[in-house]
């Protein structure tokens, strides 16, 4: 105790060290009666109270004082003195804000800290005494009243209502019922401020309930309007424990500011009315049946994914070996539908003749073929060809490829003339990069975000993490089990989406090795590498999701979005490459660009709230990167950047749009650039003006928003070329529609932000809503799971139909 507080433990010392008595003697007192005085340096006054009390109950006693003295050299010192401890006051109290700024009180009311007696004693007599000193030369007048509490002990499932202020705080009991393991302590206000700070502490004395040592024991959040904390028995070896409610002198730690109203002199604010009235209630969380039925729905519901899909994989094999035996046929390539069911023309060997053109096509494009003949089908066999994966293997193709790519009507066979194995383990690398990627990600964000959850357990500072704490059920260390384990569906389905594409890929394989013509011509290309990247993909953002939520902040934000990013982008580089497949981008340069947008996404959050100029640029690089990309879709990658393509823009709207106003040669991809980009645009311009706070989101919202209008592009499209869409993948386009509907309704109900403090993050807070375990966000974990998983059905069935038709007959968009 430091300043003129501890002055009053001067005054105590010598009696607590067994010296002289006081000369004044203690006057004997009575509760609930207003005792008014006057002290000096010469003059003191004691008072003794003496009450009985019971075993195994708690009486709590509260002092209430009163000064009208604004000296602040001479104020008036209390020191109670009880059973088993001392608590010490002064008058005026001094709470001291931001600035140095001071706010002085003229009334304080504390309540002691209550001795219960043992059920062996019985009965006893409990005395304290209250002395009233000052060292001031004068006298100064003062109040003094002691009662005792009537309603000190909180029941469980009742609602209490009281008040307090920063010099008035309070604090109650609560025992645990022999049935109740767990409660939930809630506690509403109906006014933002002023700002108030909820702390729950074991049976010790004394009790920290003042500004300034509030933080020193338990668990404790600040409060505007709701607060609420999760409280275990086995925390407490007496099964019981303190609820502290402390008033803040100022509003800066819940989001608010010094009031410019507030004058005082000098740097003082005297007696600032900031009483706040306040209801808790303390009800039973859940048991622990409730957490194992949780954990078995969670298991149960994604693992009914690999029953259905075990049983359709039963029912294509059974369908297939009764075709067998009644038609002669090649081996199912995995798609479900019979490759030689129509005319396959032999030609050159698979190895040197991938995507090779007919003569007689329509594409007008000459057969190519290599002077060796390749491996044996299905043969990935390393070769130093194969190591140059990023070049185009014979000359040939690259003094045709400028000429077919300017044809107004393109056609598969003209963007698929590589080597099958070269682009196959081309498109390989983006699955091993994946991998390489979520391996250094992952571990330190582990490690980051369980030394978050030990800061959090350790200090008790429940303001570190942003949690729904209407429902936010603990398990071991984790303070939000319930988070964690909802993401389990990205993990379990992200799996399962890999063990179906390697599926498929065996399949083809197998394909590949029985068959003796060349079937390459037909259907579109099998490349399999971006679907491993994107089912990894999906069980890492699981993983990122869950240790985010183990510690929710603005400090690892990034961890919950970094894989939605890539995600997106995956799913739209696999769109764009199944018609095209010769000139996707590159993995190496495909995550590359992922870490620019993960750096912007990382400085919108830091710089996007206020800053002009941040939103001046990040829009800027929005438009002309959505131009450049615009530019290398509608050229097939042959318009060339460097530092001579002003000239060559120029060029181009001079020759066709001032000169003569033509006709786009590629009419439907320049109706999807023209609707992306306006999209695009529209993103950029709502930023510029708006600068939404939740940047992350903005961000991915630009991402979902331009894979769903390529998604919608290519099929109608499809539709247009007279392409059919199956059974399945028209089911699991429904199911993507429904099921994302569903999911976004849920991420939509904000239960938190880290963008605001966590007394307004708190605000947001909402219960549980399923099996009394899991929130809308838990829902939204579940659902967007299935949702991912559907939509990258989608794009693994899509083009089904297409299997037994030429690759000169399918066109290009």
């Amino acid at each position: 105790m430091s300043g003129p507080a501890g002055l009053a433990w001067l005054c105590a010392l010598p009696w607590l060290l067994g010296a002289t008595a006081p000369a004044t003697p203690a006057t004997a007192a009575d509760f609930d009666r207003v005792y008014v005085g006057t002290v000096n340096i010469n003059r003191e006054e004691i008072y003794s109270f003496r009450y009985s009390s019971k075993p195994g109950q708690a009486d709590a006693v509260r002092v209430y004082v009163k000064s009208d003295s604004e000296d602040l050299q001479y104020p008036v010192l209390f020191v109670v003195r009880q059973q088993k401890g001392v608590l010490s006051w002064q008058v005026p109290l001094i709470f001291r804000g931001l600035y140095q700024r001071t706010y002085n009180y003229q009334e304080v009311s504390r309540t002691l800290c209550p001795s219960e007696p043992t059920p062996e004693t019985g009965p006893s007599e409990q005395s304290i005494f209250v002395d009233v000193a000052s060292m001031a030369p004068f006298d100064i007048a003062y109040e003094l009243r002691v009662t005792r509490l009537k309603s000190f002990q909180l029941t469980t499932d009742k609602a209490f209502n009281f008040t307090a202020s920063p010099s008035q705080p309070q604090y109650f009991l609560y025992k645990f019922p022999p049935e109740v393991d767990s409660v939930i302590i809630k506690v509403v206000s109906e006014t933002v401020y002023p700002c108030s700070v909820v702390s729950v502490q074991d049976i010790v004395c004394p009790v920290y309930d003042l500004d300034h040592n509030v933080e020193f024991n338990g668990v404790y959040q600040s409060m505007t309007k709701q607060a609420a904390i999760t409280v275990q028995k086995k925390d407490f070896l007496g099964e019981q424990f303190f609820v502290v409610f402390v008033i803040k002198p100022e509003d800066y730690a819940c989001g608010g500011s010094v009031p410019a109203s507030i004058t005082g002199k000098g740097n003082h604010t005297w007696n600032l009315q900031r009483t706040k009235s306040l209801q808790v209630t303390i009800v039973p969380s859940i048991k622990e049946s409730d957490y194992v039925k949780a954990m078995l729905f969670s298991l149960l519901s994604f693992l009914s994914f690999y029953l259905v899909s075990l049983i359709v994989a039963f029912v294509h094999y059974v369908r297939i070996q009764r075709k067998a035996s009644t038609e002669r046929y090649s081996p199912d390539d995995g798609s479900g539908t019979v490759a030689s069911s129509h005319p396959i023309a032999t030609g050159t060997p698979e190895g040197s003749s991938y995507g090779a053109i007919d003569e007689s096509s329509s594409s007008g494009g000459r057969q190519l073929s290599s002077p060796e003949r390749g491996p044996p089908h299905g043969s990935d066999t390393d070769s130093s060809v194969e190591e140059e994966s990023d070049f185009d293997t014979m000359p040939e193709i690259e003094s045709d490829k400028n000429v077919i790519r300017t044809k107004m009507f393109l056609y598969l066979s003209d963007l698929s003339r590589k080597d099958r194995r070269i682009v196959s383990k081309k498109y390989k690398i983006y699955f091993w990069n994946i991998i390489t990627i979520a391996v250094f990600y992952a571990l330190p964000v582990i490690q980051l975000v369980i030394t978050y959850q030990k800061v959090v357990n350790v200090t008790g500072n429940q303001d570190i993490c942003y949690y729904n704490f209407l429902c936010a059920h603990p398990l071991g260390v984790l303070s939000a089990f319930n988070n964690v384990l909802s993401n389990v569906g990205h993990v379990l389905l992200g799996f399962l989406f890999v063990l179906i594409v390697l599926r498929r890929d065996i399949l083809h394989r197998h394909w590949l090795e029985a068959t003796d013509t060349c079937t390459l011509e037909y259907g579109i290309p099998k490349h399999f590498g971006l679907f491993y990247a994107m089912g990894i993909a999906l069980m890492t953002e699981g993983v990122l999701s869950a240790c985010y939520h183990i510690c929710p902040n603005y400090s690892n934000f990034q961890f919950d979005t970094s894989f939605m990013y890539m995600i997106a982008g995956l799913c739209m580089l696999k769109l764009y490459q199944t018609r095209h497949p010769d000139i996707n981008a590159s993995a190496y340069s495909a995550y590359a660009s992922f870490a620019v947008v993960i750096c912007l996404a990382v400085l919108g959050v830091v710089f996007g709230k206020n800053k002009v100029w941040f939103w001046v640029i990040f829009s800027f690089i929005h438009v002309v990167a959505s131009l450049a990309l615009s530019t290398q879709i509608y050229y097939m990658g042959r318009f060339k950047m460097d530092f001579g393509i002003f000239r060559r823009v120029a060029m181009v709207l001079y020759t066709d749009c001032i000169q003569q106003c033509s006709r786009p040669m590629y009419m439907d991809r320049m109706v999807l650039l023209i609707a992306g980009n306006l999209v695009n645009w529209s993103f950029a311009v709502f930023g510029l003006v708006y600068r939404p706070r939740d940047f992350a989101s903005y961000m991915l919202g630009i991402f979902i928003c331009n894979l769903l209008l390529y998604l919608a592009f290519y099929i109608i499209m499809k539709l247009r070329s007279s392409e059919k869409l199956l059974p399945i993948p028209l089911f699991c386009i429904v199911a993507t529609a429904v099921v994302w509907a569903a999911a976004l309704y849920f991420f939509f109900q904000n239960l938190s932000s880290w963008e605001e403090t966590p007394a307004e993050s708190r605000e947001k807070n909402r219960p549980c809503i399923l099996l009394s375990f899991f929130d809308d966000h838990d829902v939204w974990h579940f659902l967007s799971a299935a949702a991912l998983f559907f939509s990258f059905l989608v794009l693994l069935t899509l083009d089904d139909d297409l299997d037994s038709v030429r690759r000169d007959k399918i066109p290009v968009f």
